[in-house]
């Protein structure tokens, strides 16, 4: 992985992340495809409005279709058609927030299938093989997710499943990696984008489907700190895995219902703590505020389902803040939905047509909200990248904050 450092304004940074697949600039929103589709979106939609880069969900693509279903359909961006880069996270939070349904362990989770009760377990090595079977281009170690509040006892023991983990996920992604660059002797098969096909055990770790070899596409491995909200524990973390070392690190255990004062200040605590040369990516964080303070503080990466959830709510995001469609004064509106955007939906459709079809229910209203609540999200990561290059971002930040 390249990364490379463009500019600096205090402690924000605009990077040039580059991967196999291509180049991702920094910082970046990455929105949420979880079961292989953004909603609402098609890829060809998404890369019309800026995305460089999607977050796909190893829990949900795991149960369905099922990671070996997607590797045998030529991995996961053929499956979806979609050709920039992907990032799987490791379906840690996913386990996490399904504390009713699942057991954590020493080695890994066990847990019920939200969809039809079934007993499944992910471990380090289960959350290795399934994404190396999406073949996604960034992938995530499998975490303890520690709830807010937690006892600073049982933070420190979720904290140790997680470096634990985080340590055997190396070995294991290691041994794939090495595997798939110079494969096995079984007959290989003609597959898509480049790539062979071929049913080996890579060293024992994959054994149940055909696997997608490119000797072109790397996929590499982020590593997530926890320590809830506990300074020294955080710290401990980030120690602990920066001393594994990987490709990048990555934040996690925010944004679990913790107050927003208690966030930020672990935002600002945390980002030092990561190596400057390295990717560093807030998980799960999407309020344009909280990424101001994170850009801030000196992170590059961003995922959140906000813009596109708000937007099939009837949520929409403007240059003049935020906007609910389903309002009684917009019935007769002839004017865009913002007339400082030039989205497809806002110089094709009136406010008054917008509430109409959000009102009737109507698929399109989905839609059209969505690809304008990702656009304004990319312009509006596009400009404070070049807020900083042009070393005004304390300007930047100080303008939005008062409009959010």
């Amino acid at each position: 992985m390249k990364f490379n450092i463009i500019k600096t304004d205090n402690n924000a940074r605009a990077c040039l992340l580059k991967t196999s697949r291509g180049k991702i600039d920094t910082p970046v929103f990455m929105p949420v495809g979880t079961v292989g589709t953004v909603k609402a979106m098609s890829p060809e939609e998404l890369k019309e409005t800026g995305a460089e880069i999607i977050l796909c969900n190893t829990y949900h693509l795991y149960l369905r279709p099922g990671h070996e279903i997607v590797s045998s359909l030529g991995g996961i961006h053929k499956f979806m058609n979609w050709d920039r880069n992907i990032l799987t996270d490791s379906g840690g939070f996913q386990v996490f927030s399904l504390s009713a349904l699942r057991k954590i362990r020493e080695n890994g989770v066990h847990f019920k299938s939200h969809l039809d009760g079934s007993m499944h377990f992910i471990g380090p090595k289960e959350a290795m093989e399934i994404q190396s079977l999406l073949y996604s281009d960034i992938a995530m170690v499998l975490d303890d997710c520690t709830p807010y509040p937690s006892s600073y006892e049982y933070t420190v023991e979720s904290l140790e499943r997680t470096t634990k983990w985080a340590a055997q996920c190396k070995e294991y992604h290691k041994k794939i990696q090495d595997a798939r660059q110079i494969p096995p002797n079984p007959p290989l098969l003609k597959g898509g984008e480049g790539g062979l096909l071929f049913k080996g055990n890579l060293e024992g770790l994959v054994n149940h489907a055909p696997c997608i070899v490119n000797q072109e596409s790397i996929q590499y491995l982020f590593g997530i700190i926890q320590g809830g909200m506990y300074n020294d524990l955080r710290r401990r973390c980030a120690e602990e895995l920066l001393n594994i070392g990987f490709d990048g690190y990555a934040v996690g255990g925010l944004s679990v219902g913790e107050p927003k004062e208690k966030m930020h200040k672990m935002i600002y605590f945390t980002a030092p703590l990561l190596p400057p040369d390295k990717p560093r990516y807030l998980m799960g964080i999407g309020d344009l505020k909280d990424v101001l303070i994170a850009v801030e503080a000196g992170f590059d990466m961003f995922d959140c389902v906000m813009p596109t959830r708000n937007a099939r709510n009837g949520t929409l995001f403007t240059g003049r803040g935020k906007i609910s469609i389903k309002r009684e004064e917009f019935k007769s509106d002839r004017g865009p939905l913002d007339p400082d955007c030039e989205c497809h939906t806002c110089r094709n459709y009136s406010r008054g047509y917008l509430r109409h079809i959000f009102l009737s229910k109507e698929i399109l209203s989905m839609r059209l909200n969505t690809i304008h609540n990702l656009y304004f999200y990319f312009n509006f990561f596009r400009n404070m990248r070049k807020s900083i290059i042009e070393g005004i971002f304390t300007e930047f930040k100080t303008k939005w904050e008062a409009i959010l």
